[in-house]
């Protein structure tokens, strides 16, 4: 252990320890920007660029960089000195000299890193005036918005997209005042291999990267008296959207936020739960039948779009792999404008599908032509926060309400669809059923869960061992397909995640700032949701099977086929 002293406090830290890390040890907050832990990836976004975490060393006659710089034996470190503050105060100012200063109408305005540390740092005037860079916003992608005025060169997206994701559509470009992080020739995001799963977003400290927002779109349809507006919620929303309004992490809100959508003015309110159990009976179908019939296998989860646009990109080759199931809100989308308009006696061309998403991916998706535009509009968790907000709605206050019948039953397995191995464990529920005729004595297959970014279980249905693959992060992802081209995977099935943790941790979900704790309440919330139902197999649920008897006759059924499956498109790689 090396013995370092800082601010006149002992610290006994491990060789290679940087004074940041030292410091937070005794709960000593040095100031960074674009200094990350990507927590559970194994790397760390440290360029020392920003020098935000200035500090002073005894002996020295420069201050270093704290997040670059490691402890040596007997170190004495100042991080509260008056040239230190100085410094900082003095670098966010030259940030703000070269920012817009449009933080009242930004994006990010309240969740902006650079605005909280210049209150933080006690600045209150623009000190420096002078030529600002100029660059064009980029509002190609469908998805999220580039704006490279407001970048401040952390390099947190470019790590994220390169290192962990390994999508590879970040770089640095140019000089001088012209330098930003862009992608290749600086061409429109939309025309890269961008897979929109929105984890730059999560991970931008200012608005350089943020959201599509759709939320005017649906005011506009609400108030239109010839649109018939129902809406969905995503499992993974429950268990964030309270976040937003200062409810602990993990706050289960079901109930409240049923509640505040019929406030909002939807004329119903579904669970995206019901599309789920939808479609762990459509991929639990398709499993059996390739495993029965010398299929191709591993089948692949279809639910991320992220990661499905990721393999259309980088593993064309690899795309008769994947299950043909459309994800579960485009599931929803589909059923809701057919069986669900018949019921209703609703005209489908007069119905709106509003989903709430944890994802920035599935506004893509829902503009994908084969999804039929069964979906019109998509809101992530953020963008509903900021509608209930705006209809000054007191989100505490709210009673707890149920989902409308017809599409709004649901069973645990389509709950913990939010968290990385939930889709495989939602699945292999109803597969050891159909293998057994029995329900499995024990629905919890806690060999599936965890964090870890690849994870494998066999799991036992009768005389059948059903080898399973997990992976959360598009970089885990790539090692999994890398085994599949090369005819070295052993599983039956594999699910992928894109988003690090799964859909808990989705780009559209309240800012965690890559902390794994929260990624973990927010999935052991959903667990606990899983736990408490009364069903906890996909295909014990009434409303499912009504559906099924009334409309889709079967499981893979030609017409269920027809509408609740999809194909893949070999795309380019630049």
């Amino acid at each position: 252990m090396v013995n370092v002293k800082i601010n006149d406090l002992a610290v006994q830290v491990e060789p290679g320890t940087t004074v940041l890390e030292a410091a937070r040890t005794v709960g000593i907050n040095i100031p960074t920007l674009c200094y990350m832990k990507m927590e559970g990836a194994g790397c760390e976004n440290a360029p020392g660029s920003c020098r935000v975490c200035m500090v002073e060393l005894e002996g020295r006659a420069n201050l270093v960089p704290a997040c670059v710089t490691t402890v040596w034996e007997g170190m004495s470190v100042r991080t509260n000195t008056p040239r230190a503050i100085k410094t900082r105060r003095t670098v966010v100012e030259l940030f703000l000299s070269n920012h817009p200063k449009d933080c009242l109408v930004c994006e990010r305005n309240r969740h902006c890193e650079l605005q909280t540390l210049a209150a933080d740092l006690n600045v209150r005037e623009n000190k420096y005036e002078g030529k600002m860079a100029k660059h064009v916003k980029d509002t190609s992608g469908m998805s999220l918005v580039r704006d490279p005025e407001k970048c401040i060169l952390c390099r947190r997206c470019e790590t994220m997209c390169n290192e962990v994701q390994t999508v590879g559509v970040y770089s640095a470009i140019n000089r001088s005042l012209e330098t930003t992080v862009a992608t290749a020739f600086n061409a429109p995001v939309a025309e890269t291999t961008c897979t929109f799963c929105g984890q730059c977003v999560s991970v931008c400290p200012t608005g350089a990267l943020t959201q599509t927002n759709h939320t005017r779109d649906v005011w506009k349809a609400l108030a239109d008296p010839e649109k018939f507006v129902i809406v969905q919620a995503a499992p993974a929303i429950r268990v964030a959207l309270g976040e937003m309004f200062g409810m602990a992490v993990g706050a289960r809100v079901t109930g409240k936020m049923t509640a505040g959508l019929r406030r909002l003015g939807f004329d119903k309110v579904y669970d995206t739960n019901f599309a789920a159990d939808l479609t762990v009976m459509e991929e639990a179908n398709e499993l059996l039948d390739r495993i029965k019939n010398g299929g191709r296998l591993p089948i692949l989860t279809s639910c991320c779009p992220a990661w499905v646009k990721f393999i259309e990109h980088q593993f064309p080759e690899l795309l008769d792999v994947p299950s043909t199931c459309k994800s579960p809100h485009e599931m929803f989308g589909t059923i809701a404008k057919t069986y669900l308009a018949q019921k209703l006696n609703i005209d489908p061309a007069k119905m709106i599908v509003v989903s709430i998403m944890p994802c920035l991916a599935k506004k893509y998706e829902s503009a994908r032509e084969e999804m039929g535009r069964s979906v019109d509009f998509v809101l992530t968790t953020r963008e509903l926060a900021s509608m209930l907000r705006e209809a000054g709605i007191n989100f505490h206050a709210l009673p707890d309400e149920d989902f409308d019948p017809i599409m709004g039953e649901s069973t645990g397995a389509g709950t913990i669809f939010g968290t990385t191995g939930g889709v495989i464990e939602a699945t292999v529920r109803t597969a050891v059923h159909a293998l057994t005729g029995q329900n499995p004595a024990d629905a919890e297959f806690t060999q599936l869960r965890g964090t870890d970014g690849i994870r494998e279980a066999t799991v036992k249905a009768g005389d059948t061992e059903l080898k399973i693959g997990i992976a959360n992060g598009l970089g885990n992802a790539r090692k999994l397909l890398e085994a599949v081209r090369d005819g070295k995977s052993q599983y039956h099935a594999i699910e992928i995640m894109a988003c690090p943790g799964g859909c808990v941790a989705g780009g559209g979900q309240p800012y965690h700032g890559n902390n794994q704790s929260i990624i973990k309440e927010r999935a052991a919330s959903l667990y606990v949701m899983d736990r408490e139902k009364p069903l906890r197999c996909a295909h014990d649920n009434a409303e499912l099977k009504a559906l099924y008897a009334e409309f889709l006759e079967k499981p893979g059924s030609h017409k269920a086929h027809d509408l609740l499956h999809t194909a893949y498109v070999k795309r380019e790689k630049m």
